[in-house]
């Protein structure tokens, strides 16, 4: 493998090779021979950026961690428009749909890449977490316009509905769940308390 060409974005792109061997491969498959040999590059190259495959896999959290921010802030102008539940929907799916569930497993699975991520999430799961936080964010916001009850429990419901949209997509090898399924769930999980009128 040729080692003298210039990589452009060589941080971003062993990070889409390594989403690529998770989403194909899983967890356990996942190692810096892997990822060089999808991002097509020697394996030197992630060294020279990070200083241990460990350190890798915590910025690649961490940057998709990030995506998680930006889809925060998208929800929670969504907010006042569409319904609560088609909001909600788009936003499980497009969570979901993504690497976070197999990242979710990397997570899981090794000790190491834990512990250095407790120093940016020090209680719950990374990703889950950030995750739980932006449903409790959009759901606040729903409740101050009224558009959900007043009395509506968010740090009960925001859980819930990541900890159900985990569930629905979590099966790597099987097909994603229809919008419908996806739909159906949030209704269920938010029936009791919104107040917006129904189509």
């Amino acid at each position: 493998m040729p080692t003298g060409t210039a990589i452009r974005d060589a941080r971003e792109q062993l990070f889409d090779a390594a989403e690529r061997v998770l989403r194909r491969d899983g967890p356990s498959a996942l190692t810096s021979r892997a990822v060089t040999t999808e991002a097509g590059c020697a394996k030197g190259v992630l060294h020279r950026h990070f200083a241990d495959f460990d350190a890798f896999l915590a910025e690649l959290v961490l940057d998709r961690i990030g995506r998680i921010d930006n889809q925060a802030a998208a929800l929670r102008n969504s907010a006042g428009t569409g319904t609560v539940a088609d909001n909600l929907t788009g936003a499980l799916t497009d969570l979901f749909g993504t690497v976070a569930v197999a990242i979710v497993g990397l997570v899981t699975s090794r000790d190491d890449l834990r512990a250095r991520l407790r120093q940016t999430t020090p209680t719950g799961i990374p990703v889950l977490t950030e995750a739980t936080a932006m449903i409790g964010s959009y759901l606040t916001t729903e409740r101050e316009l009224g558009r959900i009850a007043a009395d509506a429990d968010v740090d009960t419901l925001a859980p819930t509905l990541i900890g159900t949209g985990h569930m629905l997509f979590a099966d790597r090898k099987g097909a994603p769940p229809e919008g419908g399924a996806v739909h159906k769930v949030v209704t269920t999980v938010i029936a009791g308390v919104v107040q917006e009128p129904r189509p």
